[in-house]
């Protein structure tokens, strides 16, 4: 399966607990962005939400599927390339690289 940072792709999250973001449906899918590729099998996401947030950990973002896009900052994880279902959509640039700051800087404490 091919993939690469900056994608979009609908994710079978499974069904997690507590707080930790799960997906809909009998799939638990969700939609999330590829964050950074490790390996052809290994990938770190950042669960992606239509649901308006605010804060410290969300970011807002236009993903080109259509909808505004919030990543979940705090629910950033790496996964096995296997969870991945399709390709949705690509986020520009600007928009990766700030979420990508975002995410280094909440798991740094800044």
């Amino acid at each position: 399966m091919g993939y690469r940072e900056r994608e979009i792709w609908l994710c079978n999250l499974g069904d997690n607990v507590g707080f930790e973001e799960d997906g809909k449906g009998n799939k638990f899918v969700r939609p999330v962005l590829i964050m950074r590729i490790y390996s052809r099998r290994f990938c770190h996401i950042v669960p992606l939400s239509t649901t308006d947030k605010r804060g410290r950990f969300y970011h807002e973002f236009d993903g080109g599927t259509g909808k505004i896009s919030v990543a979940l900052l705090s629910q950033s994880r790496s996964i096995d390339s296997f969870r991945l279902m399709r390709k949705i959509g690509i986020a520009n640039k600007l928009d990766f690289d700030e979420t990508r700051k975002q995410v280094a800087d909440l798991l740094t404490g800044h």
